[in-house]
């Protein structure tokens, strides 16, 4: 299995920019497409960005498309969102998640097809 640690979030401004980090350990990073979602209060979880095992796939939700990016280093175990232009309605709990059955060049936009979960990381933004 493998364990994962979000970093990064944090208060900014509307149109600020963090960069979220989740760092992963314990078997093969690089076998693993991975997934970045949120959570707002009273909402239900929504993947944001997904990659497949050496990022030649991406995924982004509509709504932060040309916004956020998302990336790996799988030599550093670490995935990545780089989100810019900021937005209230960004506010949220990200989580990184980690997906052992799609392989290659796939990824899943499914929550239950993840089987790994970081413990998630705070995002606000004020306005």
């Amino acid at each position: 299995q493998v364990q994962l640690v979000e970093s990064g979030g944090g208060l900014v401004q509307a149109g600020g920019s963090l960069r979220l980090s989740c760092a992963a350990s314990g078997r093969t990073f690089s076998h693993y497409a991975m997934g970045w979602f949120r959570q707002a209060p009273g909402k239900e979880r929504e993947l944001v960005a997904a990659i497949s095992w050496f990022g030649g796939s991406l995924y982004y939700a509509d709504s932060v498309k040309g916004r956020f990016t998302t990336s790996r280093d799988n030599a550093k175990n670490t995935l990545y969102l780089q989100m810019n232009s900021l937005k209230p309605e960004d506010t949220a709990v990200y989580y990184c998640a980690a997906d052992q059955f799609h392989s290659g060049s796939y990824y899943s936009t499914t929550p239950d097809e993840y089987d790994y979960w970081g413990q998630g990381t705070q995002v606000t933004v004020s306005s």
